[in-house]
């Protein structure tokens, strides 16, 4: 007797969708890669939110002020696998991105699209700007998509009858990490809860399987829960204050939407927006208009919280997927798609890539400074805000990747002018977490030799003062020196913090301050703010 194993269409379809998704990932992992090794080339350094999750990776804990676990376990072992430089802190967020290109590919084949489909779901999540630029830092908004696209995978797999005891724990378990990662899982859960609810597929959510993935899901986030409250919720009052001192550029409902069109390259919107109305309509994609539902929800309790507008672009691969699928039923005539060529829409195909290749400056600092402004402003491209601080010749995403070591070489220049015993006892404070988190970086790469640098803004102030003496103190401030002068009986500037294409209000002065007056006291607790 001879045995024989059979292989069924299902498993065909399910391999050749693997294969395909995993080409374009690769493709897009090695594309970031190529990016951040130019944008490098050129001359643009570390970005300040990298100093300061590089920080928190050095104090691993359950739990921060402004953001969750993830990325500082992110920075940790971006470090630790790849080293300090700038490409090797940033592989996991090219992974990332990598990974999100994936499960769009295989969320498209879930919903049942063909290899045309998937090919231009992919390409179109390839081609967006909001995932090139996140998925080319350090960065806890580039594992968000990820998270979130493997739920509705989950979701959808549930759906087309797949084992609801494997999908229901990895849905549970992606999910309990995702709240580990950014607060904003929990409104994208709320949404697709809701979106589920009003309509028939509502049944898979009263199931024991059901129950075992919100239990995990609740239990790996337990811990950080636990944390706010045994701290008092510092994210929460970090959101208050952010809200009380207009931190963030509130857009009203049309800016809001026309920014979805920015954020996500507005030919583009010919894929996800076909998407969400395909699965709305209900016809050509089965047992999803959940999914439609979904982006309407969450469209409204984005809105409502007066969120940022990228903080919506986890949720898009499923309707690039879900869009792709739409297209290809529209022209299934065309010899073209119904052979399921790679490329089954050439002229969208060729239309996205011309266009993205022209916004391509907005999304990566793929230019010099000088021809980025040069480029820019002949081309009429706007520079996104989305914080009220001002900014020079550089939207911020590009202005805080300069200065820092102009400011790092003038501390270190002051610090080594002092004697022995001074060098035991200074103090080195920053104004907020990007000045500090520079300082710690560049100190523990280059073996510069000095003290822990200190700051009151947000996790910062947790870590304390490292016991040194607030007599003695190099500061990097934006006071003025009389302002100074109350508080100090020597106030010497040492040097300037500045780079013309830096941040306006990192244009600061760098003091040598002696003797704390007894006129002004000092108290760490008086130097915490959250913001």
């Amino acid at each position: 007797m001879t045995s024989s194993t059979v292989v069924r269409p299902y498993d065909l379809e399910r391999s050749a969708a693997l294969r395909l998704a995993a080409g374009f990932a690769v493709a897009n992992l090695l594309l970031t890669f190529a990016l951040t090794l130019w944008t490098t080339h050129i001359g643009y350094s570390y970005f300040r939110d990298e100093f300061y999750y590089l920080a928190c990776g050095r104090h691993l804990a359950w739990g921060y002020v402004d953001h969750g676990p993830i990325v500082a376990l992110q920075a940790r072992l971006g470090e630790v696998l790849f080293g300090e430089s700038v490409f090797g802190i940033r592989v996991l967020s090219a992974c990332a991105g990598a990974v999100m290109v994936f499960l769009g590919g295989m969320i498209c084949w879930a919903l049942g699209g063909h290899r045309s489909a998937q090919s231009l779901a992919m390409l179109g999540l390839m081609c967006t700007p909001q995932y090139i630029g996140v998925d080319g830092f350090l960065s806890m908004n580039s594992f968000e998509a990820a998270f979130w696209s493997a739920c509705v995978l989950a979701v959808v797999m549930i759906l087309r009858g797949s084992s609801p005891a494997k999908w229901w724990t990895i849905l549970g378990v992606v999910a309990g990490i995702g709240l580990l990662n950014k607060p904003s899982m929990a409104f994208f859960l709320v949404a697709v809860a809701l979106g589920l609810l009003v309509t028939p597929q509502r049944k898979i959510l009263f199931t024991r399987w059901a129950a075992l993935g919100i239990v995990l899901m609740l239990l790996i986030a337990l811990p950080n829960v636990l944390w706010q409250i045994h701290y008092q919720w510092p994210t929460l009052k970090f959101l208050q204050n952010g809200k009380i001192h207009h931190k963030n550029i509130t857009l009203g409902p049309v800016q809001f939407v026309l920014a979805q069109f920015s954020t996500m390259q507005p030919v583009n919107a010919l894929i996800w927006m076909t998407g969400v109305v395909a699965l709305l309509r209900g016809k050509s994609i089965r047992n999803s208009r959940w999914l439609g539902a979904t982006m309407l929800f969450f469209y409204a309790i984005m809105f409502a919280a007066h969120a940022k507008d990228y903080y919506l672009e986890g949720i898009y691969p499923a309707f690039f997927a879900a869009g792709a699928i739409a297209w290809e039923h529209r022209f299934s005539a065309s010899p073209r798609v119904r052979n399921e060529r790679l490329i089954g829409f050439p002229i969208l195909t060729a239309v996205l890539v011309i266009t993205t290749l022209i916004v391509l400056p907005m999304a990566s600092p793929v230019m010099a400074p000088a021809a980025w402004v040069r480029y820019t402003e002949a081309m009429h491209l706007p520079h996104d805000n989305t914080e009220r601080s001002a900014t020079g010749p550089l939207p911020q995403f590009y202005a805080d990747r300069f200065g820092w070591e102009r400011e790092v070489g003038i501390v270190k220049r002051t610090y080594d002018a002092l004697s022995p015993g001074d060098r035991q006892r200074v103090c080195l404070f920053a104004s907020n977490y990007g000045e500090a988190g520079a300082i710690d970086f560049f100190n523990r790469k280059d073996h510069l030799g000095l003290p822990p640098a200190l700051s009151g803004q947000n996790s910062y102030w947790w870590w304390g003062m490292h016991g040194c003496d607030t007599n003695l103190v190099i500061a990097v401030i934006d006071d003025k020196p009389e302002e100074v002068a109350t508080k100090y009986d020597s106030v010497t500037i040492v040097g300037q913090m500045y780079d013309p294409y830096s941040m306006p209000f990192e244009h600061r002065n760098i003091y040598l301050l002696r003797g704390r007056k007894p006129s002004a006291p000092f108290d760490w607790k008086d130097e915490r703010f959250y913001i």
